[in-house]
Formats: structure tokens, sequence, C-alpha cells
């Protein structure tokens, strides 16, 4: 399998090249910053990017409990190896609650000692990865922490961060400075 290419496919759109309205659309990012390297890559398909930014917004603010949102899109970027979407979302996994401790043991999944919920939640994560959909005995454990508009958020949560990450892995989207990748 070949690797996620080691410089990016597509550099950051430089400031002195924005268009008055990609640098007010980048203006309006809230998270990570207007100049991470996810957005100023993003904003060179500008169509694209103000259609997407909404949707990625709603997901971040959504009705799924933020340290829930950030174990799902942590063990969806690990599965992904999305290593610019790993580095984000432990700094937001951090604000959250996840503890440094429970970030590296994403990594080794459902079965590494989680308590029920989180195991759950793991295990949604995995099947809409490997299966692209949450069996029937999953579905059943997440019916009993969530109700009907956070069960439908949530693979609409992983499904997005899968595309994010193809897209991040696929331009080669470089790490921001401070950011730590995998430790692996």
């Amino acid at each position: 399998m070949e690797q996620t290419p080691t410089t990016p496919r597509i550099p950051p759109l430089p400031a002195a090249d924005r268009t008055p309205s990609a640098q007010a659309l980048l203006e309006s990012v809230t998270v990570a910053g207007s100049e991470a390297n996810i957005f100023t890559t993003l904003v060179r398909a500008e169509g694209l990017a103000r259609r997407w930014l909404p949707f990625g917004g709603k997901l971040l603010n959504g009705k799924l409990p933020a340290r829930d949102r950030e174990l799902l899109i942590l063990r969806t970027a690990w599965s992904c190896r999305a290593e610019y979407e790993w580095a984000q979302h432990v700094v937001l996994a951090r604000t959250v609650g996840l503890s440094d401790s429970e970030i590296a043991r994403v990594q080794a999944g459902p079965e590494a000692g989680w308590g029920e919920r989180d195991r759950v939640l793991l295990d949604a994560a995995d099947e809409l990865h490997t299966s692209w959909c949450v069996s029937e005995g999953t579905w059943q454990a997440l019916a009993g922490f969530y109700d009907e508009q956070q069960l439908i958020e949530l693979p609409m949560l992983v499904g997005h961060y899968h595309m994010v990450a193809m897209t991040l892995n696929s331009l080669g989207v470089a790490l921001d400075d401070g950011l730590t990748g995998f430790s692996d």
C-alpha cells in the first residue's frame, strides 16, 4: 500500500494570492485558526470550502457530547492513518476532557480497558470503518446512551471525518507548526 505523500501535493494558498472572498472565508474559521494548513489548502477550491465549513462546524457543535465526538474522530483519524486530522483533534480532545493516556489508548482500540460507553463508541467507529455499517448489537448499545438525533449524527460524523482523512492524506497536507503527529 502506497504511503501518504511526504510533501504537499497542493500547498496552502499564500496570503498574497488570496482573493478578498477567500480571505474573508478563512477569517470566518473559528477552529484551529484561519491559517491552519487544512483551511489554507482547501480554500483553493473556494466553492467547496464555502459549503463544507458550515457542515463541519455543525458536526463540531452537534448533539453528541464533545468528549464522545472527539473520541470518535480520533479513532477515525487513527484508522485512516490521517496524521493531520489526528494532530488537530488531539488538541481538541484535551480541551474536552480526554487525558493524554486516553488519547494514546485510542490507538489500541475498543478492547483497551475502556468503560462501556467509550468501548461502544470505538466499536461503532471501527465498524463504520471496516464494514460501513454499525452492527445491530453495537446499535442497540448506542441506543442505550444516545437519543435519535445523536444516533443519526454519529455515523454522519464518522463518515465526514473519513472524507476529511481521505482529502488530507491525498493532498499531503502538512502538520501545522506546534502539532505532533502519530507517536509510532
